[in-house]
């Protein structure tokens, strides 16, 4: 609260220079989600009656290191004005921030009335009469967001270019930092490695186009596209990709675009604003990269929850997301059959109360109290609280099972004696292994393996996640073209 207290003070003069008739600053709500940057629903009171603002800024207020990928948020707004003289539903923006008021780097724009929680998009009631045709909508705005003059709108002086080597080289380089051994991330790397696209046309490349970064209301359906934070210059088939990567579908994996609709609409709808021609390799090999990408985000989300600033109860949560990432690739890239360990870790009841009753009743108290009780910003996180309760309950009854199978399929793999290392020791060397050429990746008991441990992970982390369900439904099968992306 002293925070955002620090944060309202310094806005109000701010908000009096930037418009005529402010009287005060009334309400000031951060929204729910935006893991890595910060939203907040400014109520102002002026002499024309009340003003609906939106603010967006660095998480913590503290300037990121401005990138390639991360253009910076004064550049987002740039081209979020570039985006709307094209045609792309935007808000206006009203002021960009600057380093001495004190705010950090973001911006100020219009407040827009619609649904952005993904989840919401693919099963509001109220967007039934709009869901039928937002697949081909989204295929008409990237087609313009594709098409955005960068020469003619100075945008070309101020994104980096990033080929597709250049993307999976960085994204392996971050995920390597985090030294954390997961092998199906190299594994995925050196696949992706090995099928980069040959050719293509530099584009404007939003970096982040998916359900959950769109705006949708029930009359227009997409009002405003969002989140620009990862704007390049590249291959305009990795939007398309992104959209069809399986983590934005929020439970409806039937509808590969974002959840709410078909290939087929959103290719029309892109083929009518872009003139370009969509090669369907090019757009697998993108949608493999997204859910790598997005494998590595997800840790780098619970590497930030250790460093800081913001150590919401969102980051550690979002950290355990990348399991499901991971089983994408999976699916995509190495399916067959697979089994589940069964819990080996049993309660002792001699306790009163046992471990399992006191999870049991923190988790019933946020579900049935808390979650009730509250709105916002705040019910979200008492969900994410809950979800990382049952993440901890699950992990007490499987994690040992997981962890000795593991094991013994590494020890097995490698031939090593099981008394010679312990499992931490057997997942670096498998890695190092993978990232030294050591293993092709068609070796089957590589696969077998890596198909185990990625899927006794996700039953942990998320059970629910349709790309489980869809690796224990044989006959599990390889994505051949994108009409077959339907499991």
């Amino acid at each position: 609260m002293r925070v955002q207290a620090d944060l309202q003070a310094k806005l109000s003069p701010l908000l009096a220079e930037t418009f005529p008739g402010f009287i005060e600053l009334d309400a000031m709500e951060r929204l729910s989600g935006g893991a890595s940057q910060e939203t907040y629903r400014l109520t102002l009171r002026t002499r024309k009656g009340p003003l609906l603002l939106a603010l967006r800024r660095a998480a913590g207020g503290l300037p990121a290191e401005i990138s390639a990928e991360h253009p910076g948020l004064a550049v987002e707004a740039e081209l979020m004005l570039a985006a709307a003289r094209a045609g792309v539903p935007e808000p206006e923006i009203f002021r960009v921030l600057s380093p001495e008021e004190g705010l950090g780097p973001g911006f100020l724009m219009q407040w827009l009335d619609g649904i952005t929680l993904g989840s919401k998009i693919v099963k509001s009631p109220e967007l039934d009469a709009v869901r039928p045709r937002l697949a081909a909508q989204c295929g008409e705005v990237l087609g313009r967001i594709h098409g955005i003059d960068l020469a003619a709108t100075a945008l070309r002086e101020k994104l980096v270019e990033i080929g597709p080597e250049a993307c999976v080289n960085q994204t392996w380089a971050r995920y390597k930092a985090l030294q954390t051994p997961q092998p199906m991330i190299d594994y995925t790397a050196r696949w992706l490695l090995a099928n980069l696209p040959q050719t293509y046309q530099p584009a404007l490349v939003h970096g982040d186009f998916r359900n959950g970064n769109i705006m949708v209301d029930g009359r227009r359906g997409v009002v405003a596209v969002l989140d620009w934070e990862l704007a390049h210059v590249g291959d305009p088939h990795r939007d398309i990709g992104w959209m069809l990567t399986h983590s934005w579908r929020f439970g409806r994996a039937e509808l590969p675009v974002g959840g709410f609709g078909q290939l087929a609409s959103f290719l029309e709808g892109y083929a009518r604003t872009s003139g370009r021609e969509v090669d369907p390799q090019a757009v697998k090999f993108w949608q493999v990269f997204g859910s790598f990408w997005w494998s590595v985000g997800c840790l780098g989300m619970a590497e930030q929850y250790r460093t800081g600033p913001d150590q919401s109860v969102e980051r550690p949560a979002v950290g355990r997301r990348s399991s499901e990432c991971q089983m994408d690739c999976v699916n995509l890239l190495i399916p067959g059959s697979v089994a589940l360990v069964s819990p080996t870790s049993p309660v002792d009841a001699s306790m009163m109360p046992h471990r399992d009753e006191l999870l049991a009743s923190v988790i019933d108290f946020l579900q049935e109290e808390v979650v009730p009780a509250t709105e916002g910003r705040t019910q979200f996180l008492a969900r994410v609280a809950r979800n990382s309760l049952d993440i901890v309950s699950r992990e007490l009854a499987l994690g040992t099972a997981a962890g000795h199978a593991e094991f013994s399929r590494l020890a097995c793999l490698l031939a090593v004696s099981a008394d010679e290392a312990d499992l931490q020791a057997l997942r670096w060397r498998l890695v190092n292994e993978l990232r030294g050429g050591h293993w092709t990746l068609d070796a089957p008991e590589l696969m077998e393996h890596l198909r185990a441990t990625v899927v006794n992970q996700l039953n942990i982390d998320q059970p629910r996640y349709p790309a489980l369900r869809a690796a224990l439904a044989p006959p599990a099968r390889a994505l051949s073209n994108l009409a077959d992306d339907s499991h």
